[in-house]
């Protein structure tokens, strides 16, 4: 692993900061559940807004228990979609986080599994 050497400002750089390097973990610092913990690369732009992009990698943890406002990963009708996860009483529903797209309403009988929480996205960028 590369170290990390410090911080850095995003507005007004500050030459005061150390850049003393210390060794970073990136399993550590995103994984909380290593057995439960898969990698999924993102396909299209439906969570731009939430600042999921088109080739990021997502970080997704089956061991949290998905919540209302949640980003998840779903199984709908055996396809894979990333959405953020809307409960009210006993309905559900998928949104997107892009006006362009629908928001997902299953209709009954048909197949629905929150298959894990999203806990992070890794953006590269072209070198």
């Amino acid at each position: 692993m590369p170290p990390l050497v410090g911080s850095v400002r995003a507005g007004f750089p500050s030459p005061a900061e150390d850049l003393g390097a210390q060794p970073i973990d990136l399993t550590r610092e995103l994984i909380s559940h290593p057995q439960a913990t898969f990698l999924l690369r993102a396909r299209g732009t439906s969570m731009v807004e939430a600042g999921i992009f088109d080739n990021d990698i997502l970080v997704v943890d089956r061991a949290i228990p998905p919540r209302h406002g949640q980003i998840v990963v779903a199984v709908l009708e055996g396809e894979f979609t990333v959405k953020t996860l809307i409960r009210r009483g006993a309905s559900v529903r998928l949104q997107a986080a892009n006006p362009a797209f629908a928001d997902i309403v299953p209709a009954p009988g048909q197949s629905l599994e929150i298959w894990g929480v999203v806990t992070a996205a890794i953006r590269q960028f072209a070198v």
